[in-house]
């Protein structure tokens, strides 16, 4: 019988979560550095990869049954876990939720796509407006719940119907101006709730034209962000009035360090782990840098990367 060292769930818990997900699905303890692009974090006591979205609700209802406390999450590309780990149940999407179709001019895809999986089948299709999406590292559903965006796209500008399951238990359908997408935020982020999948609406364009754009997108990217080293990408919301990667160079931030966390030389608003970090390395940085910035300039920073975990 597997022990689990943190929390108090049971064995029964653990078979039926197994019995529901499939045992090949459910990992116990799990080291969570292994699951997001930091390369950080403790373990997670359970973590599943449900086969479907059947899986998914069944898993959720199991939680909420047993009032087990469960984290969702996509590619973990937004994502820092702290070094005690996860508390309860962990359910990663993108493993397995990545069902699609395309209608014309609409794709219907499953929470755990990922965007440049995505943007692909986009220009196979010969569909254009995803391009700015080619190279976010993670998947629609995280895309949808923070209204992500790059290079003067967002998913606001694409998403047109969303199915989810709201956090009463009950599965809802979100239209259009439901979504109430801002600047990095969404109706589902505000208000709680589980992407299950949603539909996108593009336009017809010249497949040559989409190619062009999505490798000119990349090379940019290439060329500005330090792509070679584990980050969560942009770690602060865009502050209004300012840019925040030159506001940090400006501070003399660039390349500041603790432990194994750095400012990125090549992005100031990166934070990169140089290969040893722990989640608190990050976190501390995180509050280094928003202190300076307030006292220098009097700017709020604020974090776009979510911080989860047992403190």
């Amino acid at each position: 019988m597997e022990s689990l060292p943190y929390g108090n769930i049971g064995q029964n818990i653990v078979e039926h979560i197994k019995s529901v997900a499939g045992e090949e699905n459910v990992r116990i303890n799990e080291p969570m550095k292994n699951h997001t692009s930091f390369k950080v974090g403790g373990v997670a006591d359970i973590l599943v990869t449900p086969e479907d979205i059947s899986a998914l609700e069944k898993i959720i209802n199991i939680c909420k049954a047993e009032k087990l406390p469960y984290f969702i999450m996509g590619n973990g590309t937004n994502l820092i876990v702290r070094d005690k780990g996860i508390r309860g149940v962990v359910i990663k999407t993108s493993d397995k939720l990545n069902r699609y179709s395309v209608c014309g001019d609409i794709i219907e895809a499953e929470a755990g796509i990922l965007l440049s999986q995505l943007s692909q089948i986009a220009l196979e299709n010969e569909l254009t407006g995803l391009e700015f999406a080619s190279g976010i590292p993670g998947t629609l559903g995280g895309a949808v719940v923070m209204n992500a965006g790059a290079y003067g796209g967002e998913m606001k500008d694409v998403v047109i119907r969303t199915r989810y399951i709201r956090p009463d238990g009950m599965i809802a359908t979100l239209e259009g101006e439901q979504h109430q997408f801002g600047y990095r935020t969404s109706y589902i982020q505000k208000e709680g709730g589980v992407i299950l999948k949603s539909w996108i609406k593009l336009a017809k364009g010249e497949k040559s034209k989409i190619r062009e754009q999505i490798e000119s997108l990349t090379e940019r990217r290439q060329r500005t962000q330090p792509l070679d080293m584990p980050s969560a990408g942009s770690v602060f919301k865009r502050p209004k009035g300012y840019y925040t990667g030159p506001l940090i160079e400006e501070s003399g931030l660039k390349g500041y360090s603790i432990g194994g966390a750095q400012v990125s030389m090549k992005h100031c608003g990166f934070i990169v782990n140089t290969g040893n970090a722990s989640a608190q390395d990050i976190i501390d940085l995180i509050k280094h840098i928003q202190k300076t910035i307030k006292e220098k300039y009097g700017v709020e920073l604020e974090t776009e990367v979510k911080i989860v975990g047992e403190e």
